[in-house]
This record gives C-alpha cells, structure tokens and sequence, in this order.
C-alpha cells in the first residue's frame, strides 16, 4: 500500500501512530507553538516531545488551540532518568507530564499517547525502576504505549516485560545503527528515528550520491532523507521551526525510491562518525 501523511503503524495497545512524526527539540515558547500549529495544518499528527525539552506545556496549549480532537492527534513525550528517582518519583513526574500535555481531555481521562525513557541512565537498577513506573503508568491508563530512546542492544535485552513498543535512536543514511535496528526488527520494536534530516549537515546537503538521487526525482535531499527513513519502516521526526520548511518536510509522498536509490543511500553509512548527536547508548 502506497505511503500518505495519513499512514499509521499498529502498536501493541492497538493503537495507530502515524508514521511521520514533528520533533520540538530544542523548540521553545512561541516559536515552538507556532511551529506546532503549522505542522498540524500541514497534516502531521504526531508530536514528539519530552520533558527536558520544557515544551510539553507549548504542544498541549497548541493542541488545544487548534481544537482538534485529542483522539486524533498522537502525542509523545519522554521521562528524563538520573537513577536517583524512586518509583513513587518517576509516577509524579509521569503524573505532571500527563497534565501538561493534555489539555484538551477531562481531568480523569487525560492520557500520553506514547511515553518513553530518554535514555539508559541511571544503571540497571535504575533503569529497571523507571520501567516499573512506567509500565504501572499504563495500567492506569494514564498511558496508552511505552517504550525506550537511546536504548542499546544489551539496554534492551534487560529489560523486563513488557516489551518496549518503540526505541527512538538517531538513525539516518550516515549512522544506520544495524546491530541496534536488527535487535528491533527481530524483536517486534519499532525504531523511530530521530535526527533524519542528518541536521541539516553538509555531509548530508552536499552528498553527491543524494543530490543525484534528489535531482533524479525531483526533489530535495531532505525529502530524500524522510523518503529512506519511511521506506526503511521506520518512524521518522523530522524537526524544523521554519514554517515552509515544516510543511516541505511532510511533502514526501508523491515520489518513491527505487531499489538502486536505497541502495545506494544504504551505502552512505559511516558508522560512529556519521553521528551528528551524543550517544547515551554507551550508558553502564
């Protein structure tokens, strides 16, 4: 089936998240409400926030603001670990993201459609800790999915159940994370990917390789960029507070890479140094 804006994936509560995804990192005050509310009228319908972001107050009032139905709109947001935080800790703070970003649900029906760990601090025993939190979280239906950023193959495999929906890396043509990806694909997590667009980084803008492939379609190499991350399967956040750019990041469905276009995006891939963020992967 041909991709849309419209395009969703199956998570294990049944929930449908749409597979196209706006980043507010580092997005702060009226430039990230109104950057909200552009993607919104482009048709993006998922949101992708955290608390050490401090702008899940700025995506919930924009949520409102636009009056669109809550059951229509996917909104993320991420628990930010120190392992110094008890269980009763990681609920509260659980607790004050559920009422900053859902602004538009009754008080007891207020839910976070997604809610993950930001990364794998704290050690195991810390870890373990804020998954519990989580995971009680949803029982209470305070929580629809959860699941893991920044997580590495051993961060996964010590987890307990259940099973984290979702792990959101850094994964683009330059650092494609295969031992990580693979763990997910064998394991039914889905990888969303933060950072598609490489930054914006000449090592991806001046490309040869996706400039050939974006002068063949027609196209951008950032469109280029969000077309492989879709067509990998996986969940990409594109991020910009640019308005054009926000909606010219979502217009990325009326062309498709050719198996020798994702060919030879797959063959950008630099290992560690195509990183362009920091690598919590590495956490003990």
């Amino acid at each position: 089936m041909a991709l849309t804006l419209q395009s969703t994936i199956k998570l294990p509560s049944g929930a449908l998240m749409p597979r196209l995804g706006f980043g507010v990192y580092q997005a702060s005050g009226t430039e990230c409400e109104n950057a909200v509310k552009e993607a919104f009228r482009a048709g993006y319908r998922h949101v992708d926030s955290a608390q050490i972001y401090r702008n899940e107050d700025i995506v919930g009032k924009a949520v409102k603001d636009m009056s669109l139905p809550r059951s229509e709109v996917f909104l993320t947001t991420k628990y930010y670990p120190d392992g110094s935080h008890s269980k009763a800790q990681v609920t509260e703070t659980i607790r004050t993201s559920l009422n900053k970003i859902d602004m538009v649900s009754e008080s007891d029906k207020k839910y976070i459609d997604l809610l993950l760990t930001h990364a794998p601090f704290g050690g195991p025993k810390g870890r373990k800790t804020a998954w519990a939190a989580m995971a009680e979280a949803q029982k209470k239906g305070w929580v629809k999915d959860i699941g893991v950023s920044n997580y590495a193959v051993r961060h996964l495999e010590e987890l307990p159940a259940p099973k984290p929906a979702i792990n959101q890396i850094e994964v683009h043509p330059f650092y494609q994370r295969r031992e990580i990806v693979e763990y997910c694909e064998k394991n039914g997590i889905i990888v969303q990917a933060y950072c598609p667009l490489v930054r914006a980084d000449p090592m991806a803008t001046e490309n040869p390789v996706l400039l050939n492939i974006a002068k063949k379609h027609g196209k951008e190499v950032m469109h280029v960029l969000v077309r492989w991350s879709l067509q990998k399967g996986y969940i990409p956040l594109p991020k910009s507070v640019t308005p054009k750019r926000v909606v010219s990041n979502a217009q990325v469905y009326d062309f498709e890479l050719d198996k020798e276009d994702m060919s030879a995006i797959d063959g950008l891939d630099r290992g560690p140094a195509g990183r362009v963020t920091w690598d919590p992967t590495t956490a003990p």
